[in-house]
């Protein structure tokens, strides 16, 4: 993107860490949607901190501080903008493969803040520490020292923002927002307000959403996810629209203007709750417009969190781009497809093994269609989800997904992968351990290198996935023919680490036909 070039402020801005303080000022005078997430701007004139896209008048240069996280803005004093809203911004994607400070500090901020961001339990520091061979103090250490904030002022950071958020968008009670956002109790939230923000979750909350808490509403629930431009649009909706099964995803329209609307299929405790969602990309600005069905109410902000990794809006694509140009020049604004369920697509995975797209995706409506739970939506042509693991896992549905073409070592496959699921063995979601994960698949029948990678790079958001065993992927760079592809493959992608994934997708956009299937 061209920039004007503006004069240096005259007294450079304090910063963090590892922040150019002009670089980021001149952001900040721009509102450059790209830089969103990356920094935070604290005023020392209001003690309030502002995303780089914040619409109130231009702070002088002096009054600046610059923060890598909201944590660290938090921790110096500020308070969140209640315009811009910090807590919408795009999470800052932890990366790094050189500083083996940094490697531990990013990989555990990453853990906390998908905990949060998905609902689940943050993992405690011993945890961590073991999964990184350190001990807890070396870790407590390493990540005060990264990030000038204790792992305990992040996570406590990043439960207030995400409980903003809810209390904002949602018509979820205080109560239900203190469970969601990790604090457990109403009270311990309200104190954590008052204690950091100066302010009663109450005050936080708009009066449209106050109405909607205090009846029972039918309504949608809508909201927006804000992402860093530029992002292909066009190249991501097409690869979901080639790959979509009827009765439990539709489309809407042409283009990047297509809406999308699928069902969901969401776990709830012991039980499960079926609902509908609609995904549209904004014309003007760089952010998505959801619409939940009001039943998913209570599993809203993991639901949220699986949208943002289903459409890669936390990518970074300044720092994707660095490292894949100038092998892939378009490579600008890539995105890597996520799945909104991991056993769908593990199942998918299976269903497209060494057949094309179209047959995969033949293979996969015919079992929504047989095995599919019913799913009232408010389209006629949207009525199923797709199977679950206890449906899939029962020996006498394995005839009848012979009946549908599905051969029986792929029948093998899926119910063994079903079963594992369904008993707990197997966990699909993004914060599940990639190694063991990884060596939990390649120990079913029917799974090998090739989709368990796969799997790897679509569900746990595996960035640096590399199937070197794919023809396509041999195909798009050339080697197919070299006497040791696979040895050739593995030596060329070692440039584009830690983004092979996105090379991968970007190799594969290359083929106008793929000989071999990426489900």
């Amino acid at each position: 993107m061209k920039r004007h070039q503006l004069p240096p402020p005259q007294v450079r801005p304090e910063s963090a860490k590892g922040l150019d303080s002009d670089r980021c000022y001149q952001a900040l005078s721009e509102r450059d949607a790209a830089w969103d997430g990356i920094f935070f701007t604290g005023v020392t004139s209001t003690g309030i901190y502002c995303r780089p896209v914040c619409r109130v008048k231009l702070p002088r240069a002096v009054n600046c501080q610059f923060f890598e996280t909201a944590a660290q803005a938090e921790s110096h004093g500020f308070r969140p903008c209640l315009r811009c809203r910090p807590e919408l911004a795009p999470a800052r994607r932890f990366w790094s493969t050189t500083d083996a400070q940094a490697l531990v500090a990013e990989f555990a901020a990453q853990q906390l803040h998908m905990a949060i961001d998905h609902g689940r339990k943050p993992p405690t520091l011993s945890t961590l520490a073991a999964q990184l061979g350190v001990s807890d103090r070396h870790l407590r250490r390493m990540f005060t020292l990264h990030w000038q904030v204790s792992p305990l002022q992040y996570l406590q950071t990043q439960r207030l923002l995400r409980a903003k958020q809810w209390l904002h968008d949602s018509p979820m009670s205080v109560a239900q927002v203190a469970q969601a956002s990790g604090f457990g109790s109403a009270r311990r939230m309200y104190a954590a307000f008052s204690k950091h923000y100066r302010l009663s979750p109450g005050q936080l909350r708009p009066a449209r959403t106050q109405r909607q808490a205090a009846s029972v509403s039918d309504a949608p629930l809508a909201m927006e996810l804000h992402y860093r431009p530029p992002c292909q649009i066009a190249q991501l909706w097409q690869f979901f629209k080639t790959r979509s099964l009827e009765g439990m995803e539709s489309w809407r329209g042409e283009g990047t203007q297509a809406q999308l609307r699928r069902t969901v299929r969401w776990p709830h405790g012991p039980s499960v709750i079926n609902g509908w969602l609609t995904v549209r990309w904004d014309n003007l600005h760089p952010w998505v417009h959801l619409r939940v069905s009001p039943n998913l109410l209570p599993v809203l902000p993991a639901l949220v969190a699986q949208v943002r990794d289903w459409l890669d809006l936390d990518a970074q694509p300044a720092a994707i781009a660095q490292v894949l140009e100038p092998a892939f020049p378009h490579a600008m604004g890539q995105r890597l497809p996520g799945g909104l369920d991991g056993f769908e697509l593990a199942v998918r995975a299976i269903l497209g093994q060494q057949i094309t797209v179209k047959a995969a995706r033949t293979l996969g409506q015919r079992l929504v269609q047989a095995l599919g739970t019913p799913c009232e939506t408010p389209w006629p042509e949207l009525n199923r989800t797709f199977p679950s693991p206890a449906c899939l896992a029962l020996e006498e549905n394995a005839a009848l997904m012979g009946s549908l073409g599905v051969v029986r070592q792929r029948q093998k496959a899926i119910q063994a992968l079903a079963r594992a699921v369904e008993s707990g063995a197997l966990k699909l979601h993004p914060q599940a351990p990639l190694e063991p994960t990884l060596q939990a698949l390649m120990a079913l029948p029917g799974i090998g290198p090739w989709t368990a990678h796969y799997i790897a790079m679509r569900v746990l958001r595996w960035l640096d996935a590399w199937p070197v065993q794919d023809v396509a992927l041999q195909t798009a760079l050339g080697v197919r023919q070299h006497p040791r592809p696979t040895q050739a493959l593995e030596q060329l992608g070692q440039p584009w680490r830690p983004f092979r994934s996105y090379a991968l997708i970007a190799a594969w956009q290359r083929l106008s036909s793929t000989p071999h299937t990426t489900p």
